[in-house]
């Protein structure tokens, strides 16, 4: 859909199965990756391949086709499952396709966020096999404290997937805040009352499993390439807003991260000069107008609540969303505020980036003000005009297990990388 119009978002599914999970990438992109990787990410991306079109679509011989999932059969990871055919009368050897062996390995994702951790489990061909979700005390958390919660969610989505601890290969974390994804580094969270956390190395020892974090918008990205709208296309943006407002970019099939692997902070893009506080301390950033933190402020001061009437921020934003959508015309200005700045920060996405799509995620999104039409019309007139028409952009709120397909498709990602780069050896011992 264009800008400007709204569209209700089916779910995400549970992944794997016939559909297929991972990004469908374009054989002349993949040309510089090993051929045996290229196979088996296009098989689990497919769901369910013939041979021969295995070949057709990567541009190899079927006989390196044949060889290479040979090799796969034999390592574990695909397997021969028959092949519906047109007529039922066909001769010769029965049809088969080939598809991921579910079983081969399982993996966590887990969304830590400041009001409730989540938690999927998958298996290999990204079939999720379990969901659960633990609350939490509002506020920054001690080390230990988030160490807890962890081992915790750890252990109840297990339980309910009917697995132990070590049947999962890996576990993916997802974290607001300044992450480092390859150092395994949290540098700031509001989850985290301490800078400079180790965090995947602190988890890792807990557990007893290998973990690998990244910033959780990062993570949403991960699941639209994964899961989502994104699976076909080489370049988007997802723009999350909830507890603050952040970002993901997908450039030519992958996270684009930034030199320091801190990069598309959007939420910390200055939109006003000695501005509104932000959490992170400075002023005039994005999210200090149109996270739900600032939100709430503005509907304390706006509503002229003392601090006896104010409540929990939930509760005191879906009363200004019901009191908007009364005709309260006091709310309604909060929302449009709000949605203007939203509209500066995509312009400046659309004007820096060019991507092909632009998703809003997150819990904020049922606030249907923020995207309005006049609101982005608004992005509209702030975009480059070049004569071309501006890119599209979805709504998608589907709660917080977006969050953790997310981690978890991270975790299929560096285990299927290592699988196929060093065989079948022991993850935990590298």
């Amino acid at each position: 859909m264009r800008a400007g119009e709204h569209e209700a978002s089916t779910p995400m599914g549970e992944g794997g199965g016939q559909q297929g999970c991972g990004p469908l990438i374009a054989p002349s992109s993949e040309k510089m990756r090993p051929l045996r990787q290229q196979v088996f990410e296009r098989v689990r991306a497919s769901g369910h391949i013939p041979r021969v079109q295995l070949a057709k679509d990567l541009g190899v011989s079927p006989a390196s086709v044949t060889t290479t999932t040979s090799e796969l059969i034999e390592m574990g990871l695909i397997e021969e499952v028959p092949a519906s055919r047109v007529s039922e009368n066909g001769r010769g050897r029965p049809a088969v396709s080939l598809r991921v062996r579910g079983d081969a390995h399982c993996v966590v994702g887990m969304k830590l966020s400041d009001r409730e951790h989540t938690a999927v489990l998958v298996d290999f061909s990204g079939a999720m096999l379990a969901g659960d979700a633990v609350a939490r005390d509002p506020g920054p958390a001690t080390v230990d404290a988030l160490l807890d919660a962890v081992e915790l969610l750890l252990d109840k989505v297990c339980a309910k997937a009917g697995v132990t601890r070590r049947d999962l290969s890996a576990v993916g974390i997802g974290v607001p805040g300044f992450v480092d994804h390859a150092e395994g580094m949290v540098h700031w969270s509001s989850t985290l009352s301490a800078r400079s956390v180790p965090l995947a190395a602190a988890v890792e020892s807990r557990i007893g499993l290998p973990t690998f974090i990244d910033n959780d918008a990062n993570l949403v990205a991960l699941a639209e390439l994964w899961f989502g709208a994104g699976r076909s296309l080489a370049d988007f943006a997802v723009v999350t807003i909830e507890h603050g407002v952040g970002m993901g970019f997908v450039m030519n099939h992958r996270l684009y991260r930034g030199a320091q692997r801190l990069g598309l902070e959007l939420g910390h893009t200055k939109v006003q000069l000695d501005g509104a506080l932000c959490r992170c301390g400075q002023r005039g950033c994005l999210e200090a107008y149109v996270a739900d933190y600032a939100l709430a402020r503005e509907a304390v001061t706006a509503l002229n609540l003392n601090h006896r009437q104010i409540p929990s921020v939930p509760v005191l934003l879906e009363s200004l969303f019901q009191q908007a959508r009364a005709g309260n015309g006091v709310a309604r200005s909060i929302f449009r505020r709000a949605g203007r700045y939203l509209a500066l920060g995509l312009a400046n996405v659309v004007n820096i980036f060019d991507p092909a799509l632009i998703i809003l995620s997150g819990e904020r999104m049922k606030y249907d003000y923020l995207y309005a039409a006049d609101t982005l019309a608004e992005m509209q007139d702030l975009v480059i005009n070049t004569g071309r028409p501006s890119p599209p952009i979805e709504i998608h709120a589907w709660g917080d297990l977006l969050w953790a397909h997310g981690a978890a498709a991270l975790a299929l990602q560096v285990v299927t990388e290592r699988i196929l780069g060093t065989g079948l050896r022991d993850l935990a011992a590298e």
